[in-house]
């Protein structure tokens, strides 16, 4: 599938160090109400994407960050009220209630936000992802009759990408464990000096603290002879 664009020609790009990070105040009032009313919006910063042809992964870039865009709403079938949210590889999915996004001043009440699932595959037969998308909505009675525009946030769930990193740091464990395991059974005249064990054992408490890219471990060639 070709990759869709995030960014629509002459959208402003954030400076470096700079992140996106809304209340859901700000995303309902600031940004979808002004949307849906055709308001001038504080920064385009958040791109139209058609979620029917998008997947998650496609919508992230292939990364695990956050993003927003507008979504434009149809009606799964003709005759009826129910959204479409199907895409190329499988569906987004509701779970749990409604969430009201409620103004302190006042206690009023400007939006909904429904959280999704996505699922791949499909529906009858889907299998449960850790993608995940919040959709906000207007409330109230003011905007029938206008475009039915939805502010989306999609992401993959930290615990997921945790538990890839913890799985990694295993992997690496294992192998020096398995160097080792070598280093003992081997025998008098292929033994491993004993400063290759010490600095093995450096590079397994290194990495699984997290420095994973290797650059501060390295093997002398001496150190196997």
């Amino acid at each position: 599938m070709e990759k869709q664009t995030l960014e629509k020609p002459g959208a402003m790009k954030l400076p470096p160090g700079f992140r996106f990070h809304p209340t859901d105040e700000e995303l309902v009032l600031l940004y979808l109400r002004r949307k849906v009313f055709s308001y001038p919006l504080p920064a385009a910063v958040i791109p139209e994407i058609d979620m029917g042809k998008s997947d998650p992964w496609i919508i992230c870039g292939g990364g695990e960050q956050e993003r927003y865009f507008f979504h434009l709403r149809t009606a799964k079938y003709p005759n009826g009220s129910r959204s479409n949210r199907a895409t190329g590889s499988g569906y987004w999915k509701a779970t749990g209630k409604d969430k009201p996004i409620i103004v302190p001043k006042g206690n009023q009440v400007v939006g909904m936000k429904k959280l999704f699932v996505f699922y791949s595959g499909r529906p009858s037969a889907g299998s449960r992802t850790d993608w995940v998308m919040h959709e906000y909505r207007l409330a109230g009675a003011e905007t029938a009759g206008r475009r039915d525009w939805v502010l989306c946030c999609v992401f993959m769930k930290k615990r997921a990408a945790r538990m890839e990193s913890e799985a990694e740091q295993q992997r690496i464990v294992r192998f020096f464990d398995f160097m080792r395991e070598n280093e003992r059974d081997a025998s008098p005249s292929r033994r491993l000096s004993s400063p290759s064990s010490s600095l093995s054992l450096s590079c397994v408490t290194e990495l699984s603290e997290g420095n994973g890219n290797g650059e501060d471990c390295s093997f002398s060639s001496s150190s196997f002879s």
